[in-house]
């Protein structure tokens, strides 16, 4: 087996900067995790101000998640995941949710925040089928060529690549829809591609809250998270067959049960889908 110790820690960042906002400690926070520091809190109460349920938001998402890898597991036959910003352990994660299904599950994880790599290189030690990158996941090409990547997943084979939560942190020139061509093309037909990302439901009254927590996210200690449209989303999914139920609200997508509960209105503003490469 490849030494992918070596290969993980030699990119790691050096050191946790406690004075800047973590997207995956932020996340952490919002889902109520330990990971966390006070500056990464800060963001999740500023959001708090304006959406008191805005909790919901890191809910939804990693509900989508764990429900996606169980239909891809259960339905597709696609037993390679490759999960780009994976955040941290706080949830249920993606390897427990396939390889509860599927025992010979594999599973590569991508992200670069040093708290995450701490615990990547725990799970590394604890299950033979999970493995780390410290790529950037918004530079395809350096995910695609990783070495982790490229010896642990099968590019002869269906892969399930999974950008959940993630695109809508994506702060530089390259357009999300550039990003995910790249990742597309580089993905063996039968493949399957999930997306979640802030939503602006263009109405009169979800907008407003959606446009009220993107600026608070923006001129946050994190600085991150547009709400996009749904041509923008979609334009994230070149070339894809798009599984049913299409683009809806993260809650909505193939649900555990009937809705009984009213949805929380932060709900209408987060976006989740599933496409396949035909």
């Amino acid at each position: 087996m490849p030494d992918l110790h070596s290969s993980t820690v030699s990119a790691t960042p050096a050191r946790i900067d406690t004075t800047k906002a973590s997207i995956a400690r932020v996340y952490d926070a919002f889902l109520y995790g330990k990971d966390n520091y006070e500056i990464d809190r800060e963001v999740f109460h500023r959001v708090q101000r304006v959406a008191p349920e805005a909790a919901m938001l890191a809910w939804d998402n990693r509900n989508f998640l764990i429900r996606v890898t169980r239909f891809l597991a259960a339905q597709t036959g696609v037993s390679q995941y490759l999960d780009c910003g994976s955040g941290l352990p706080t949830a249920e994660n993606t390897h427990q949710a396939a390889q509860r299904l599927d025992p010979d599950a594999r599973v590569v994880y991508v992200d670069n925040d040093p708290v995450v790599l701490a615990h990547g290189r725990a799970l590394l030690e604890e299950n033979d089928r999970t493995y780390f990158s410290a790529a950037d996941i918004f530079e395809p090409e350096e995910v695609l060529n990783d070495p982790v990547v490229t010896e642990q997943l099968d590019f002869s084979e269906p892969i399930a690549l999974f950008q959940i939560g993630t695109l809508h942190h994506h702060a530089g020139e390259r357009d999300p829809g550039e990003i995910m061509e790249a990742y597309v093309e580089a993905l063996p037909s039968g493949s399957y591609v999930a997306v979640s990302h802030f939503f602006d439901p263009q109405d009169s009254e979800y907008s407003k809250l959606a446009r009220r927590m993107e600026d608070v996210f923006l001129h946050s200690p994190m600085g991150t998270g547009l709400f996009r449209t749904d041509e923008q989303i979609k334009a994230m999914l070149p070339g894809l067959e798009i599984v049913e139920p299409g683009l809806v609200v993260c809650a909505d997508w193939w649900p555990d049960g009937p809705r009984i509960k009213p949805m929380d209105p932060v709900s209408r503003c987060i976006v989740g889908v599933v496409g396949r490469k035909p």
